[in-house]
């Protein structure tokens, strides 16, 4: 289920947007006539999941709030090769000068929603979900997590403010990983504890502690089956309920594996990080 629009951000987003394309102004669209009405029609080239569509508005209205998008599907929809997937209509200077921005925002924040569903494929049937990390393009983290649930993932934590994630530097500058534990629970937050394990050892001193999740970096599979059991046991003896997230490593081939081990959830930094843009494209009606 996809997460509401972050307003904010996508106000920010377009207006960074159009400050960096059109700057002192488009000598483009200015040969054209001020008054000219068109309409054009966006296609999407390739076989995706659409998002991005308020980025995509924003950018139009931003320029001419009299411009008009009418959309025959929404973010989180899987398109087809070919088809007309809205028709603007506006001043020809308007339209000509967003084009760029908003295939921009359009094609990224598909390509991300695109992924992710195909991660989410993979896994279906077990009980992992398929999560985001902060590997996203500086800027737009708030956009590619929105894009990540219109695929069908879910929503890691947002930055280094709203949960503890002790990841082995932190465990290294503490001493140990209980000593980083204790630190956090000293702290009297009462934010998520997110803790980081390397190894089979690590797993159990976390499960002890009772961390709210356990990120297990690295494991090979047959490991992961270990780590799962041993928070079973925690379960099993009302010790706490830990979640049990896979990471690192993980791509198409080897997810499946990773999610029939019983992990709990799995988060993937190439879902924001590495993102093959879909292909649209924006034709004038003749």
């Amino acid at each position: 289920m996809k997460t509401s629009v972050p307003q904010k951000a996508l106000a920010f987003n377009v207006s960074l947007a159009l400050r960096e394309d059109v700057g002192k102004g488009d000598v483009s669209a200015a040969l054209l006539p001020a008054d000219q009405v068109i309409s054009a029609s966006l296609i999407c080239r390739e076989s995706a999941v659409l998002c991005g569509t308020h980025w995509f508005n924003a950018v139009f209205r931003e320029l001419d709030p009299e411009i008009t998008i009418e959309w025959t599907a929404h973010d989180g929809d899987y398109v087809r090769p070919d088809n007309v997937l809205c028709q603007i209509r506006g001043h020809a200077r308007a339209v000509l000068t967003g084009e760029r921005s908003a295939l921009n925002f359009l094609q990224l924040l598909s390509g991300v929603a695109t992924q992710t569903r195909r991660y989410v494929e993979r896994v279906k049937g077990t009980q992992a979900k398929i999560l985001d990390t902060r590997k996203t393009l500086p800027g737009l983290r708030a956009a590619q997590k929105y894009a990540v649930t219109c695929g069908g993932g879910v929503s890691h934590r947002a930055g280094l403010y709203d949960a503890f994630l002790i990841k082995e530097n932190h465990i290294a500058v503490t001493g140990t990983l209980t000593a980083a534990i204790e630190a956090a629970r000293a702290s009297g937050s009462k934010l998520p504890l997110i803790v980081e394990a390397e190894t089979l050892p690590q797993v159990e001193e976390a499960l002890a502690a009772g961390v709210d999740v356990l990120l297990l970096d690295n494991f090979a599979t047959h490991l992961l089956a270990k780590a799962v059991n041993m928070g079973r046991t925690q379960r099993r003896y009302n010790r706490g309920h830990t979640l049990l997230e896979a990471s690192g490593g993980i791509n198409l081939g080897n997810v499946r594996e990773i999610a029939d081990t019983g992990v709990d959830r799995i988060s993937i930094g190439g879902l924001t990080k590495n993102v093959d843009a879909v292909d649209f494209s924006m034709r004038v009606d003749t």
